[in-house]
């Protein structure tokens, strides 16, 4: 959501990325980055933005604050930001282990290719456990 909100908030302005991470003081990729949910910004720049977008804190948290001093608290922004990196770790690790297990079945089939390769009889066992496989399930 806060990935969202940066970026709509920026259209609004009418600013592109370059053009904000200028008045942030950080590099466009930084910019792209918080728009692509890969990262967020520390709470500091969250204020920071929030004063360049003219918008409140909370309304780049997607939070819907009781208020005004809830909005500004760097404690309530400090812990939805460490939320935000909560869910990005979380996210990441699920990825890198989803693509552990593709690599792991890749080489599988690699190996078997290979074995094949080298040993023409092992082709004629593997071809045979095939149409024995397929005609067992239709």
């Amino acid at each position: 959501m806060l990935n969202e909100n940066i970026r709509e908030y920026r259209k609004q302005k009418g600013f592109s990325q370059e053009q904000l991470a200028v008045r942030l003081n950080v590099v466009r990729q930084t910019v792209s980055k918080w728009e692509k949910g890969l990262s967020v910004p520390d709470a500091e720049l969250l204020a920071e933005m929030a004063e360049v977008l003219n918008v409140k804190v909370s309304d780049l948290l997607g939070q819907v604050s009781v208020t005004e001093e809830e909005d500004d608290s760097r404690q309530t922004i400090a812990e939805e930001l460490a939320k935000l990196n909560e869910l990005l770790a979380l996210h990441s690790s699920q990825s890198k282990q989803f693509r552990k297990k593709v690599g792991e079945w890749v080489l599988i089939a690699l190996l078997i290719a290979l074995v094949c390769a080298v040993f023409p009889k092992w082709t004629a066992i593997f071809h045979e456990f095939g149409q024995n496989l397929y005609h067992m399930t239709h």
